[in-house]
C-alpha cells in the first residue's frame, strides 16, 4: 500500500549513537592486552593510544567530506567505486565479505560471550564452548532485530551507547581515585626502549585503531540519515574526541590499578581491573561490556548490509541483495548474508589471530579511500563541498594507512600473507563475473533463484531513489 524504500530514520542523536556504539565496544577492553605486548611499555602504549585517536580523527574528518562529496550511502565500498573505479571498489568488496567483516563480527561476538559468561565461572575462565555458543546466540539476536526493524535497531543503539559510557565510567571513577591518592607505581620507568621492538608497533597501531574503530559507519548510511551534510561532520567530530578523552583515561586507570604482567597475563582486562579496584561490581562491569559488545555487533550488522544492499544497486552483487522487505522496509537479504560466514569464524577463531587477520584488509582499503578523496578533489575542483578538511590530512592520513599496511609484512608475515592472499583472490572473480557481462544461458538459472528467493523473503527492489 506504500513505496519501498529505505527511510530517513537516522537523525543527529542515533547518527550519534551508531557511532559511539561501534568504537566503543570490545576494542577497549580487549585490544589493552595487544597494545601493550607489542608496544612494549606502559608510555610507548598510551602514545599508541593517543596516535591512534589522533589517526582516527583524521580519517573521520576524511570520510566526513566523502560523505557530503557522494550522496550514496556504502561507506569504503562506493567512496572508492566513485573515485578509484569498479576493479578496487570489487576487491574491497570481497575482501570485506570474506575476510573483513565476518572476522571483525566474530572478534566482537567472542568477546560478548566471554563478558557475559565471566561473572558465572570467575575466578576460573570460562569454557571455550560455552563462550562460542553464547558469543553465536547474542550474534543470531542482533541479527535477527535488524531484520525486524530499522527504528528498533536504532532505539537499541541509542540505550546501548548510554550503557557503553557508563561501563567506561565504572573503571575510569576508581583508576582516577587511586591515581590522585598516589598510586604512581606502574608508571615508573613507563618509557623503557628496552622492551619496545620496532616491527611490532604496526601490530600495536592495528590493536588500537580497532579499538576505535567504527568512526567511519555514519558514511555506510548516509542514505537514511536526515541532513546528512550537517549531521554526519558533527557527528563525526563530536564522536571521536569523546572516544579518544574516554580510552586515554580508561587505559590510565587500567595502568594505574594492573601491573604490567597483570595485563599481558588477563584475558580480559576490564574484569581483572575490577577483581583489584571495585570488587562490588564485580558481577556488574562484565555485563555491562558484554552489553557494548552486543551494541558494536548491532552497528557493524546495521551498516554492512547497506554496503552489500549498494554494491547490489551498482551491478557488482547479485541483485537478490538490493531489495527491501515489503513490510519491514529493511534490507533483509544484506542482513542475513553474514550468518554462515560468522559462524564458521566464531567456532574456529581465536582473537588476536582473527584481528591481525582482518585489520591488513581493512586499513588498505581504508588509505585507498582517502587516497580516493584527493583525487576526486582533482577531478572536480568546481564542486563546492559545505564540510572541507585541509589537504594535509587526506594525505597524511594515507600516507600512515599504507606505510602500517607494508610494514605489518614484517610482524605478522603469516596472517597478513592470508589477508593479501584473500584481496588478491578477487581478481579473477571480477574478471570472470562482472567486468565480463555473463551469457543470457549461464544468468537464467541465477534469476530463477533470485525470483524463487524474492518470494520467500517477501522483497522487492526499492522503488525511490534516495540519493
Amino acid at each position: 500500500e506504500e513505496a519501498v524504500f529505505l527511510r530517513k530514520k537516522i537523525t543527529l542523536l542515533r547518527a550519534f549513537s551508531l557511532l559511539i556504539g561501534s568504537m566503543v565496544g570490545s576494542g577497549i577492553f580487549i585490544s589493552p592486552k595487544g597494545v601493550l605486548k607489542n608496544s612494549g611499555s606502559v608510555g610507548f602504549s598510551l602514545v599508541v593510544w593517543f596516535t591512534c585517536g589522533l589517526l582516527s580523527m583524521f580519517g573521520a574528518l576524511c570520510y566526513a567530506e566523502l560523505g557530503t562529496r557522494i550522496t550514496k550511502s556504502g561507506g569504503h565500498y562506493i567512496y572508492i567505486l566513485e573515485t578509484l573505479g569498479p576493479l578496487p571498489s570489487f576487491l574491497f568488496l570481497w575482501a570485506e565479505f570474506f575476510a573483513i567483516r565476518p572476522a571483525n563480527s566474530a572478534v566482537v561476538s567472542l568477546a560478548f560471550g566471554r563478558y557475559m559468561l565471566e561473572p558465572f565461572f570467575a575466578p576460573c575462565a570460562a569454557p571455550v564452548p560455552a563462550v562460542k555458543l553464547v558469543s553465536l546466540l547474542g550474534y543470531y539476536m542482533v541479527l535477527t532485530l535488524n531484520s525486524w526493524s530499522v527504528t528498533w535497531s536504532a532505539r537499541l543503539q541509542t540505550a546501548l551507547s548510554v550503557i557503553k559510557l557508563l561501563a567506561l565510567a565504572l573503571i575510569i571513577v576508581p583508576g582516577m581515585m587511586l591515581l590522585a591518592q598516589g598510586h604512581t607505581e606502574n608508571f615508573q620507568d613507563a618509557f623503557d626502549r628496552q622492551s619496545l621492538v620496532w616491527d611490532k608497533l604496526p601490530l600495536a597501531f592495528y590493536a588500537g585503531m580497532f579499538a576505535y574503530s567504527g568512526w567511519f559507519q555514519a558514511s555506510f548510511v548516509r542514505e537514511e540519515l536526515v541532513r546528512p551534510e550537517r549531521n554526519i561532520p558533527l557527528a563525526v567530530i563530536v564522536s571521536v574526541i569523546t572516544v579518544i578523552v574516554g580510552y586515554m583515561l580508561t587505559n590510565i586507570s587500567y595502568y594505574t590499578v594492573l601491573g604490567t604482567q597483570d595485563v599481558l597475563a588477563s584475558p580480559a582486562v576490564a574484569v581483572s581491573f575490577v577483581q583489584r579496584a571495585f570488587k562490588s561490581l564485580i558481577s556488574v562491569v562484565p555485563v555491562l561490556v558484554a552489553l557494548s559488545c552486543f551494541g558494536t555487533m548491532n552497528g557493524g550488522i546495521f551498516t554492512f548490509s547497506r554496503t552489500l544492499f549498494v554494491a547490489s544497486r551498482e551491478g557488482q552483487w547479485p541483485p537478490l541483495f538490493s531489495m527491501i522487505h515489503i513490510r519491514r522496509h529493511t534490507p533483509l537479504p544484506a542482513v542475513m548474508l553474514m550468518f554462515p560466514l560468522v559462524t564458521a569464524m566464531v567456532c574456529i577463531g581465536d582473537i588476536y589471530h582473527l584481528m591481525n587477520f582482518f585489520s591488513f584488509s581493512r586499513w588498505l582499503f581504508i588509505g585507498l579511500a582517502t587516497l580516493g578523496l584527493i583525487v576526486h578533489r582533482s577531478r572536480h575542483p568546481e564542486m563546492r563541498s559545505p564540510f572541507k578538511v585541509p589537504l594535509f590530512v587526506p594525505v597524511s592520513f594515507t600516507i600512515i594507512c599504507l606505510f602500517t599496511v607494508t610494514m605489518s609484512f614484517y610482524s605478522d608475515p603469516v596472517n597478513i600473507s592470508i589477508g593479501c592472499i584473500m584481496v588478491l583472490s578477487g581478481f579473477p572473480v571480477y574478471y570472470l563475473l562482472i567486468h565480463k557481462q555473463m551469457s543470457s544461458r549461464c544468468r537464467s538459472p541465477f534469476y530463477y533463484l533470485t525470483h524463487k528467493l524474492q518470494l520467500l523473503l517477501e522483497v522487492v527492489q526499492q522503488e525511490i531513489k534516495t540519493y
